[in-house]
C-alpha cells in the first residue's frame, strides 16, 4: 500500500502550460498565483500534472525544456497542494511521428492509425522506447526531489488500441512458442484441424485481422493486455530508480480499454488508480430509471453502476484505490452537456471514499478554450472565474478537511462477492453467447450477464466485494491464493456469473469453497469452457456438476421475457412479474442419489422451458451450491440478493428507495456511515445506533430522525 497522507487527497489535473492561450489580460505568472490561491481556497491538497505535454516538456528531438513547471510546484508547496508528476508517453509529439513513421500502431495489420489524436504509436517499438525513455528519465530525475512531489503517473488511460503492427505479430508468435513448445502443441490446443488452419510451422499461423477460432481470440487478446502491463511496468521501474521511498507510482486506468487486465497490470504498481465517469443529472436517480438493456461503457448511468465502477477499482489490488481522473463538470462531446444538480458532486464524491477511494481528483482544472475537449468541462468554466462547480467542489473539500483520516482508506464492507474474469469477457466480446435486440451479436454479453447480479444486490441494500478468479486461485502460481477455508471466511457467498474461460484447478477450488461452508452461486456460462476457451466435454457445469447436483447439456436464448415463480415451500420469495431474460440453461436434476438431488426453488412459468428449472440449490459438505439457469431479471436477482445474504452487515434497515446506506470501517478500526439521498424529494431516515456526525461531530442517539434534503449525503462514525 502506498504511503499516502492521512486524509483524502483532493484536487484536479492542472496544465499551467495551457494557461497563456485563456487569459492573455493576465501575465502567466499572475494567473498562476490565482488559480492556486483559488485551490486552496477550496480545500485542495493536490494537483496532477506534465502527463499530456511530451512537445513541450521535448520541442525538438533531444533538446529539452524542463524548467517551465518549477513555478507550479513551488506554488503548490507554499500552499500545502502536493503534486502528482505524470510521464508524457501517451501523447507523441508530432516531430517524434515525422522522423520515425515506423513507430505508427496498426489496427488491423497495415492500417496505421492516423496522428492527430493520442496513444497513436507503438509502443513496443525500439525507437518509439528509446525517446520515451529518454524524455521519462529527463523529467523524472529533474522533478522526483521536489518535496511537492508525492507520487508519478506514468502514461495515462493504456490499452486503448489493440496493436496489430508486424514487430507486436512477430512477439506473439515467440509467445506462443515459448507457451506451447511446437505447432503440433499448438494445433491440438487449438483445435486447429478446424476449417484447415492446422500449422506446419511457426510461420504459417495467420495474423488476426479476420481470425474467427475463438481459441486464438484469447490468446491474442491476453498477449495484448500483458504488453501494456510491461509497458507500464517498465516505465515504473525507470521511475523507480529516482524517486524517493514514500513517493508511489501508479497509472491512471480507463478500465473498459480493449488492451487492459486490471489485476495483473496493478501488479507492477504501488496503488490502482482508475478514471470512474458517470452520467449527472438523472442518471443518479432513485429509484432508477435506466433502462435494463442500457450498455455501460467508459461512462455509466445509474448509482448502482457507478459503485460497481468504484468497487471494480478496489477489486485491481483488494486495495483502497486513488480516482485520478472524475467527473467536474459535463463530460464527453459537445453534443453531451448535463452538468451536475446542486449537491451530485458531493454524492459522487463520497459514494466512491465509501466503496474505498484515498484520492478524488477531478478532470481538469479548467475547460479547455480549444481541441477535442472542449466541452469537457473543468472545475472552472471556459472563462476561468469560478462558477457553481467551484462552489460545489470547494464545499466537498472542506467536508474531507473535517472528517480528516477517518475516511482515507476506508475498507469497504461486502455481503456478497462477486468474481470477475477479464478473459471470458475478452471471449464473449468476440464470441457473445447473448444477442442484440436485431439479432447481431450482442459485444456487451460478458456485463449482460454480470451485471445483473450485481444490480439485484445494491438493489436490496447489499454491498458488493468484486474479486478476479486469478485472486482466488492462481493457476499460474504468480500469486498467493486463498486456501478454500480462508475464501469462505473473506467471502461467505461468491457469485460466479459468466465465469466460462476457466481452468480446471479454480473450478476445484470452488467446489471446496463450498464444501468448506461457502455459499457457492453459479450463472450462465459459468464452467463451461476450460482455459483454452474449448468446450468441456463433461455435462455441465463442467467440474461443479457434482457438487450442484444438476447437469444441462441443453440451453436457449430467451427472446423476450419469462415469467419465473417460486417452488411451492422454496426459501425465495419472488413476487409477481418476477422473470428470466435473456437465457436457459436446461438443468436437469441428477438422480443418481436421491439424498443428493437438489433442490428446485425457481422454475419457469412457460409452456416449454417449464420442464427445467430456473434456479436450483444442494448442500455440499459444511456449504451449499445454487445454479441460476438464466440471467435474472430484476425481481429474481433482488430475491437471490436476500435469500443469500439474509443477515448484511449494515445496520441500516427500511430506507426510503432513493436512499443509500454505504458502510465501511476506517484505517483506524471505527465504523463508517455515509447515508445518501438520491432525488429531489428531502425525507428522513431513523438512526439505527448511537452516531456522531463526522461532519461536524454532532451526537446522533439511536432513532434520531436524520434529515436528508435534495441530493444530499450524510457522514457519520460509530
Amino acid at each position: 500500500m502506498a504511503d499516502l497522507p492521512a486524509r483524502v487527497l483532493f484536487g484536479a489535473a492542472y496544465y499551467h502550460e495551457y494557461r497563456p492561450a485563456y487569459h492573455a489580460e493576465s501575465t502567466p505568472e499572475e494567473q498562476l498565483k490565482t488559480d492556486l490561491d483559488l485551490m486552496a481556497a477550496a480545500h485542495f491538497t493536490v494537483i496532477r500534472v506534465g502527463e499530456s505535454v511530451w512537445s513541450t516538456w521535448e520541442p525538438a528531438n533531444g533538446r529539452f525544456d524542463l524548467d517551465w513547471l518549477q513555478p507550479v510546484l513551488d506554488g503548490a508547496h507554499e500552499r500545502g497542494i502536493s503534486v502528482v508528476l505524470g510521464t508524457p508517453t501517451y501523447a507523441v509529439p508530432p516531430w517524434l511521428a515525422r522522423q520515425y513513421p515506423e513507430i505508427a500502431g496498426e489496427r488491423p495489420t497495415g492500417q496505421r492509425i492516423g496522428w492527430g489524436a493520442r496513444q497513436e504509436a507503438d509502443f513496443t517499438h525500439p525507437a518509439f522506447r528509446f525517446h520515451a525513455e529518454r524524455v521519462i528519465r529527463k523529467v523524472v530525475a529533474r522533478y522526483a526531489g521536489h518535496p511537492a512531489v508525492i507520487g508519478f503517473q506514468v502514461d495515462n488511460e493504456p490499452g486503448l488500441h489493440l496493436l496489430h503492427n508486424h514487430g507486436v505479430f512477430q512477439r506473439f508468435v515467440d509467445h506462443l512458442r515459448a507457451k506451447y513448445g511446437d505447432v503440433e502443441t499448438l494445433n491440438r490446443e487449438w483445435g486447429l484441424v478446424y476449417w484447415s488452419h492446422r500449422l506446419s510451422t511457426w510461420a504459417d499461423l495467420w495474423t488476426p485481422d479476420g481470425n474467427a477460432q475463438p481459441q486464438y481470440d484469447v490468446a491474442w487478446r491476453e498477449f495484448q493486455a500483458r504488453q501494456v502491463t510491461e509497458f507500464i511496468g517498465w516505465q515504473a521501474d525507470i521511475v523507480r530508480e529516482y524517486a524517493r521511498p514514500e513517493q508511489f507510482v501508479t497509472t491512471c486506468i480507463s478500465y473498459t480499454r480493449d488492451a487492459v487486465a486490471d489485476d495483473e497490470l496493478t501488479d507492477r504498481l504501488d496503488i490502482a488508480s482508475g478514471n470512474p465517469y458517470y452520467d449527472m443529472q438523472d442518471g443518479l436517480l432513485l429509484p432508477d430509471p435506466t433502462p435494463e438493456d442500457h450498455e455501460q461503457k467508459w461512462k455509466t448511468t445509474g448509482v448502482w453502476s457507478m459503485y460497481q465502477t468504484a468497487d471494480w477499482m478496489y477489486s485491481s489490488r483488494q486495495e483502497p484505490f486513488l480516482v485520478t481522473e472524475t467527473n467536474a463538470n459535463s463530460i464527453g462531446m459537445a453534443w453531451d452537456n448535463r452538468p451536475g444538480y446542486d449537491g451530485q458532486w458531493r454524492q459522487a464524491a463520497w459514494a466512491q471514499v465509501a466503496r474505498g477511494a484515498r484520492m478524488i481528483e477531478y478532470w481538469q482544472w479548467q475547460t479547455l478554450r480549444f481541441g477535442a475537449e472542449t466541452y469537457w468541462g473543468g472545475v472552472l468554466p471556459h472563462t476561468g472565474r469560478p462558477g457553481r462547480t467551484y462552489a460545489e467542489i470547494a464545499r466537498l473539500g472542506g467536508e474531507f478537511e473535517a472528517a480528516g483520516p477517518l475516511v482515507a482508506g476506508i475498507e469497504p464492507d461486502a455481503d456478497i462477492t462477486m468474481v470477475h474474469s477479464t478473459p471470458s469477457k475478452w471471449l464473449m466480446q468476440k464470441h457473445p453467447p447473448l444477442a442484440t435486440a436485431d439479432g447481431g451479436p450482442d459485444p456487451a454479453a460478458y456485463h449482460r450477464i454480470f451485471d445483473p447480479f450485481y444490480r439485484g444486490a445494491f438493489d436490496t441494500g447489499r454491498q458488493v466485494r468484486i474479486v478476479h478468479a486469478r485472486q482466488l486461485h492462481d493457476p499460474r502460481g504468480e500469486r498467493e491464493g486463498l486456501t478454500a477455508e480462508e475464501g469462505v471466511r473473506r467471502h461467505p457467498v461468491l457469485v460466479v456469473p459468466a465465469l466460462y474461460v476457466v481452468d480446471d484447478t479454480t473450478l476445484d477450488w470452488l467446489a471446496a469453497y463450498a464444501h468448506a461452508g461457502g455459499h457457492l452461486v453459479l450463472g450462465p456460462r459459468t464452467a463451461y469452457a476450460d482455459h483454452e476457451a474449448r468446450a468441456r466435454q463433461e455435462a455441465a457445469p463442467g467440474r461443479l456438476a457434482d457438487a450442484a447436483g444438476v447437469t444441462y447439456d441443453e440451453f436457449s436464448n430467451l427472446a423476450r421475457e419469462v415469467p419465473v415463480r417460486s417452488a411451492s415451500g422454496g426459501p425465495l420469495d419472488l413476487p409477481e412479474g418476477a422473470t428470466a431474460t435473456r437465457w436457459a440453461d436446461g438443468l436437469t436434476v441428477t438422480d443418481a442419489d436421491a439424498d443428493a438431488d437438489a433442490d428446485v426453488i425457481v422454475t419457469y412459468d412457460h409452456p416449454h422451458f417449464g420442464r427445467w428449472p430456473a434456479v436450483t440449490t444442494r448442500r455440499h459438505g459444511e456449504g451449499r451450491v445454487t445454479c441460476v439457469g438464466t440471467v435474472p431479471g430484476r425481481d429474481l436477482a433482488r430475491a437471490l440478493a436476500v435469500w443469500t445474504a439474509p443477515a448484511p452487515r449494515s445496520a441500516w434497515r427500511d430506507l426510503p428507495a432513493s436512499v443509500t446506506a454505504t458502510t465501511g470501517t476506517s484505517p483506524d478500526g471505527r465504523r463508517v456511515h455515509i447515508v445518501h439521498n438520491w432525488a429531489w424529494e428531502p425525507t428522513g431516515v431513523a438512526a439505527p445506533m448511537d452516531l456522531s456526525d463526522a461532519l461536524d461531530g454532532t451526537s446522533v442517539p439511536a432513532g434520531t430522525e436524520l434529515h436528508l434534503g435534495a441530493w444530499d449525503v450524510r457522514v457519520f462514525v460509530s
